[in-house]
């Protein structure tokens, strides 16, 4: 081999480095949670979904950022209802591989995300199983609608703010964007709601109590 072959090849082999270092950069801002609160739908409210996402994220070794959940809840009194989209920063967000899933909150709520059953990973990097896989855990709670903002009633649609195990329903959504019918069955945060609040009714439509964590800071 010339000493010019060496010189280009060696040239060639730096750049790709580089590219590659540099995709694999980009921090963490996105990802579902690897485990629910094994309590079905009772998270804490809003404050305890947010700490298991800051805790999460902490141990997947990203804990210098803000962590929020993806989650709408109902206003009382005279608070008003809180939108998952106005709580979740403005982008853009990687997942836990590096692969941009979306450039800001409209980028998000639109056609051109890029979340998928591949890209929607947990904070270790794992794929979480969809329509097809035993078992199915493909319904993520977000009690939103396609907008990102709270799900309207008359029923409920957040668990009651999530503390509740038992009464009530949430409005989930597809990681993998797979459903059987209808026109929300391949929607990431708004296909259809669960049965009910606790860890068997979620699991009886396809789910675990998982949900969606972003970075806000």
């Amino acid at each position: 081999m010339s000493r010019q072959t060496v010189i280009v090849v060696a040239a060639v082999v730096s750049l790709t480095t580089a590219f590659l270092s540099g995709a694999q950069t980009q921090p963490m801002g996105f990802f579902i949670t690897s485990a629910g609160s094994g309590d079905g739908a009772n998270l804490g409210g809003l404050a305890g979904a947010d700490k298991q996402c800051q805790t999460l994220a902490e141990a997947a070794g990203s804990g210098g950022r803000v962590w929020r959940a993806y989650l709408s809840a109902t206003g009382s009194g005279s608070e008003k209802p809180v939108n998952a989209r106005d709580r979740i920063g403005t982008g853009p967000w990687y997942n836990a591989k590096g692969v941009r899933v979306a450039e800001n909150v409209g980028d998000l709520h639109s056609d051109n995300n890029k979340l998928s059953k591949e890209n929607s990973l947990t904070e270790k990097g794992a794929v979480v199983n969809g329509r097809g896989d035993n078992p199915n855990m493909h319904d993520i709670l977000t009690g939103t609608q396609a907008d990102g903002t709270l799900a309207p009633g008359p029923d409920d649609t957040t668990c009651n703010n999530w503390t509740s195990n038992g009464d009530g329903a949430a409005m989930l959504g597809h990681h993998d964007r797979q459903g059987i019918s209808g026109p929300t069955a391949t929607s990431w945060n708004a296909a259809h709601p669960s049965r009910g609040c606790s860890q068997e009714n979620l699991r009886g439509t396809g789910g675990a109590g998982l949900f969606y964590c972003f970075a806000a800071k």
